[in-house]
């Protein structure tokens, strides 16, 4: 069986790595991007997610990001204080949250989906 793709979505590089870091670990295989044109290169050559960790920043509002976040099931990481426009989201996790936490609801996501 194929490994589900999971794009971790952040400029805070911790976060994008930590994360990824995490998700390889458990089989999945996670891209890390921390741009707009990232994400649009993986689609453009053929990466198409399976879920998707979003780091809630005012960078990745960009219509490209909000069509794949309509799309694919998404976890957004999301600060108390900055609020930005995003389309509905599957799950909202708020800062300071640990890795795992974030982890754990990736694999509940998929495991809801096609791919479990």
């Amino acid at each position: 069986m194929e490994m589900p793709v999971i794009f971790v979505i952040a400029a805070d590089w911790k976060l994008r790595t930590s994360v990824r870091a995490e998700l390889r670990e458990r089989g999945f295989k996670a891209m890390g991007m921390e741009s707009a044109d990232e994400v649009g290169r993986a689609i453009a050559s053929g990466e198409l997610p399976a879920a998707i960790v979003l780091e809630a920043t005012t960078q990745f509002a960009s219509d490209p990001v909000k069509q794949l976040v309509a799309r694919v099931p998404t976890v957004l990481i999301a600060s108390r204080t900055e609020t930005i426009d995003v389309p509905a989201v599957t799950e909202v996790l708020y800062r300071p949250v640990r890795i795992g936490e974030i982890v754990q609801h990736v694999e509940k996501l998929l495991s809801q989906s096609r791919f479990a």
